[in-house]
């Protein structure tokens, strides 16, 4: 497997750790009650639980175009020592953005997020050179 595969991989069972984590939050600020009756109308997550949220919705974004960037990179034959880092750039950024978007590390979370965009766009732009 490819060094950008094995990113991507990893990636998805981060989103795994970020959707146990708003789940656990999430059911402690609203109850059990609240997290097993249908979604009609949103439950109001304050604090951590709705931070938590926001970061997993963010990862999800993040993740369909770093999925992109990867298999345009693969498909194309382009990996390189470069795109290499950059996945694995990205991977690190979204690890340490879960605690900067919890904990409200300003300005540093959104920092953090440009991090990974950045490596992004660096291994689509790596792909068509």
């Amino acid at each position: 497997m490819t060094p950008e595969l094995t990113a991507l991989a990893l990636a998805v069972l981060l989103q795994a750790v970020q959707l146990s984590i708003y789940s656990i939050l999430g059911q402690k600020a609203a109850g059990t009650r609240a997290a097993l009756k249908p979604r009609d109308e949103p439950i109001p997550l304050p604090g951590r639980a709705g931070r938590a949220k926001r970061a997993m919705e963010n990862h999800f974004e993040g993740l369909i175009l770093f999925t992109a960037a990867v298999l345009v990179v693969t498909a194309s034959g382009k990996a390189s020592a470069l795109t290499a880092a950059m996945a694995w750039t990205y991977l690190a950024a979204r690890i340490l953005y879960v605690p900067a978007y919890l904990f409200g590390w300003v300005p540093w979370r959104s920092l953090i997020w440009a991090v990974g965009f950045l490596a992004t766009l660096a291994m689509v732009l790596a792909a068509l050179l």
